[in-house]
């Protein structure tokens, strides 16, 4: 479990950064893959793997993007949905990927020994230290109690750190045969901010310096670079991801209004306008249009599990286990489509075969805090309140949520075999729980 570990640090790190504001993650199956298939040819140029390497979107409507650690690129859905092109998102991603490649977390972690002394940090370092004692497995959740102007500091990358990420960004892009000028593009979002206050510039900007030198020494590595081809694919899987994540965060009549004005594939239109209208609650409106974009891509589980999330959500729970199960048949991989699976045959009064398929789910994606919910119902309703308390735990431990945590962890301790798995997942919680007090 030491990918919990690495994915709770960074997760209660990006809380802490955040002014203890509410931090949500956008979990959605086709937005995930089309981000995927937009990273993979950047990563794989920085000799990191796309399966290893996950690209997070979190709800947030400012322009950043981030890393943490070195498994997830962290983007804010405002950064995504304000950039106009493959090349410009594809460029982030490389910019973001140059930092984990270049080394710069390691140098940053070692930095925060200082700072965390400085500004009382406590735990900052507590999942590191958990996963070399050999019994951290819950260690990443521990909750950071941590002041954020400090945290500010562990994110801020120096210059010479931004400088060395945009020379090797832009041979990333040209070893992809990605077109550079992207990189351009991105900066250009954010021209003037060094002038703002602290306070009025996007977060990336104060996370990522930029200077006018900087700025034009990037031009001149792109202007002396050449230009990518034209891809069509990459552009196609920006536009299903833009699409879809304006459809859901922008207003439905908005997205109605410019679906005939776009200039998108006729499956990623009628995409927008299916999830237009399910939120205008026209359930007969939205079917018909996910199903014409099936009849398009008859194979596409993600248009299944978007019909699936319709069904559900529509109270056709009947319909919607049918088209999950259809969806998960094509991507029998994927996490978030076994996790709608799971759910759909709970609210069909299936918790056996929800059981087995939200276990699926967990087995793959160990950090969505959903299907962890809704096993704790599954166990629950098929008579193992023991393993309901395990997996309540560690969802409250992922949240940072340690003294619910330590509740459920003690319940489950109580009911389960000592020595067991999942008592042993238990104790792990526990001994975070106890870890994270004496580290106030």
């Amino acid at each position: 479990m030491t990918r919990l570990i690495a994915f709770a640090m960074a997760f209660m790190m990006l809380v802490a950064t955040q002014a203890q504001a509410s931090v949500r993650l956008l979990r959605d199956a086709d937005m995930e893959y089309a981000l995927t298939q937009l990273a993979k040819p950047v990563l794989s140029a920085a000799g990191l793997s796309s399966s290893r390497v996950k690209i997070i979107v979190i709800d947030n409507s400012s322009l950043n993007a981030f890393v943490a650690d070195t498994q997830h690129i962290f983007l804010h859905s405002g950064l995504i949905m304000r950039l106009e092109s493959a090349e410009a998102l594809q460029a982030v991603i490389a910019h973001e990927a140059a930092h984990i490649a270049n080394g710069h977390l390691s140098r940053r972690r070692a930095n925060m020994r200082s700072a965390r002394t400085a500004a009382s940090l406590g735990s900052i370092l507590a999942a590191a230290a958990g996963a070399a004692s050999g019994n951290g497995q819950a260690a990443g959740a521990l909750i950071i109690g941590a002041q954020s102007s400090a945290l500010r500091l562990f994110f801020s990358h120096t210059r010479a750190e931004e400088s060395a990420a945009d020379i090797s960004s832009v041979r990333y892009l040209q070893r992809a045969g990605i077109d550079p000028q992207g990189a351009v593009e991105v900066q250009e979002l954010f021209r003037g901010q060094e002038a703002l206050s602290a306070r009025r510039q996007d977060p990336y900007m104060r996370t990522h310096p930029l200077s006018r030198d900087r700025l034009r020494t990037l031009k001149a590595l792109v202007a002396s670079a050449k230009p990518g081809k034209p891809n069509p694919v990459a552009n196609y899987w920006f536009d299903r991801a833009r699409g879809k994540l304006s459809a859901f965060k922008r207003a439905p009549s908005w997205t109605l209004r410019r679906i005939t004005r776009d200039k998108t594939s006729k499956d990623i239109a009628l995409m927008r306008e299916s999830v237009a209208q399910h939120r205008q609650s026209n359930k007969s409106k939205a079917l018909s249009a996910i199903n014409a974009a099936i009849a398009l891509r008859p194979k596409d589980a993600f248009y299944y599990d978007l019909k699936g999330q319709i069904l559900l959500e529509s109270r056709d729970f009947r319909g919607a286990v049918q088209t999950y199960q259809t969806a998960s048949k094509l991507a029998p991989r994927n996490a978030l489509i076994h996790g709608g699976l799971g759910r759909a045959l709970l609210a069909a009064g299936q918790p056996k075969a929800a059981l087995k398929a939200l276990e699926t789910a967990r087995g793959r994606d160990f950090s969505d805090a959903r299907v962890l919910r809704d096993l704790a119902v599954a166990y629950a309703k098929t008579g193992k309140p023991g393993m309901a308390s395990v997996v309540t735990a560690e969802r409250y431990a992922l949240m940072g949520r340690l003294k619910d945590a330590e509740l459920h962890a003690k319940r489950a301790a109580d009911r389960l075999p000592r020595g067991s798995s999942a008592w042993q997942r238990a104790q792990d919680v526990l001994a975070a729980a106890k870890q994270a007090k004496r580290r106030k």
